[in-house]
């Protein structure tokens, strides 16, 4: 009998608030538009998101000069990652009640004082080595770590229940940064690689992008996303779903509500809208959650350490190697998330993505034998097939498995295989270690 009351009253209350227009949180627009321009901000969100670490992955050579004893791009990923993944792990938890604008936001902040941090310890110090600087540049390396956990969770729970087409351009964002920083990386070496100091000069500039960049999408995030028709009208058809996590950004562009309609909405959601758990998430998705966790274990495994320590510069590249094989990776990658657009070869069998990522690791005795014996043109191709294929099935399993579900549940979805993604990156670059067994350099 309370259900049926419950269920009526959410009849009358949602006809109502309908009839008010804009003002309510279930009104849907006629016609929605600004499906492009979201797609444009998304892809500078994402970009945003990696290119301050993209670009100490890129400038690892320059790291390797000044810190030769510490391993820098092992080292460096390491610190990176614990942070990462135990700051996502925290805050999937308990996502269903952070405040995804806060959260947003904090992340493209940090990122944008901890690349900050990093110029200004370079300037300081005149681009000097030493314990004490290599300590700081961790510090603020682990705070890319924080604030990667709270952008890339927070950014892929939130567009886990709006268009797939968003979370693609998302995803190839994230890409387009590595195989940006990569061809300016390419681009610098050639400029200033005779003049004085002329790979920490490219290392500035370098910096002060990302510097730019970060701020750039604090700004899109803030100022524009949220106002675009498609986003509003997807945020608040979560709400109406009984999401809380939207509320903040609902309020940012004028759309609220009274404290009695948000808690009728949510009473009545509890019974028609009951949301699955974590645990249940989870055991329904375990396949997806094994795929994301492969897919970066072995890349991660592969990039960027043992690209740079483990094929050498005794080819026709010289020290130019290692920077073409990170920009091969980089490039084939951002190609490989825009496939998935092809409908008629978009991978969305559960098992069939499964098997691909199982595949993908008979790629190490390939990178093994090939850094032993084979010539740079073999390398290149192995590169080139790994960021492929990554690039590739990331976009696939993570625009996939949200389908079927509730705001809510896509939500906790999206951050939960963020947990699984850093974990598997995490596992990567402890394993990559392993590489080094027997070098001499070691």
């Amino acid at each position: 009998m309370h259900k049926a009351i419950l269920s009526l009253s959410l009849g009358l209350f949602r006809g109502a608030v309908m009839s008010n227009g804009d003002s309510s949180i279930v009104s849907t627009p006629i016609r929605i538009e600004g499906k492009l321009k979201a797609m444009v901000v998304c892809w500078f969100l994402g970009l945003g998101c990696l290119i301050s670490w993209n670009s100490m992955l890129t400038i690892g050579d320059y790291y390797y000069q000044i810190f030769p004893s510490y391993h820098p791009a092992r080292v460096l990923t390491l610190v990176y990652q614990p942070f990462a993944l135990g700051s996502i792990a925290i805050l999937s938890y308990h996502e269903a009640n952070i405040d995804t604008r806060k959260r947003n936001m904090f992340g493209y902040a940090l990122f944008c004082f901890s690349t900050l941090g990093l110029l200004l310890i370079d300037v300081a110090t005149s681009g000097g080595g030493g314990i004490g600087n290599y300590i700081g540049v961790c510090a603020f390396v682990a705070a890319f770590g924080v604030a990667d956990a709270h952008v890339q969770g927070g950014m892929t729970g939130d567009l886990s229940f709006m268009s797939p087409h968003l979370m693609q351009s998302f995803l190839a964002g994230l890409s387009a940064s590595g195989a940006l920083v990569a061809g300016l990386r390419l681009v610098t070496k050639a400029v200033f690689d005779q003049t004085d100091n002329g790979l920490r000069k490219g290392v500035i500039l370098f910096l002060a992008i990302s510097i730019f960049c970060e701020f750039l999408c604090l700004l899109l995030y803030a100022f524009v996303f949220g106002k675009l028709p498609i986003v509003k009208h997807l945020r608040k058809k979560a709400a109406s779903e009984g999401s809380i996590t939207v509320s903040a950004d609902l309020v940012a562009v004028g759309i609220k509500t009274t404290q009695r309609e948000t808690l009728l909405l949510f009473q009545v959601d509890d019974v028609e809208h009951e949301r699955l758990s974590n645990k249940q998430l989870l055991l329904q998705n375990s396949d997806y959650a094994l795929d994301i966790y492969l897919l970066h274990v072995l890349t991660l495994s592969i990039f960027p350490g043992f690209l740079y320590e483990n094929t050498g510069n005794s080819h026709g590249l010289g020290d130019w190697y290692a920077l073409v094989l990170i920009a091969m990776y980089n490039v084939w990658d951002l190609i490989a998330r825009y496939l998935p657009l092809i409908e008629c070869i978009r991978l969305e069998s559960r098992k069939g993505l499964t098997v691909a990522c199982l595949l993908r690791f008979l790629l190490v005795p390939c990178f093994y034998f090939t850094a032993k014996y084979g010539d740079q043109g073999w390398m290149i191709m192995l590169v080139s097939f790994l960021g492929l294929t990554n690039g590739y099935l990331t976009v696939c399993i993570l625009t996939v498995a949200p389908r079927g579900y509730k705001a809510p549940e896509q939500n906790a979805l999206g951050n939960l295989l963020v947990v699984f993604l850093l974990a598997g990156i995490f596992s990567g670059v402890v394993l990559d270690w392993l590489w080094i067994i027997g070098n001499d350099t070691f």
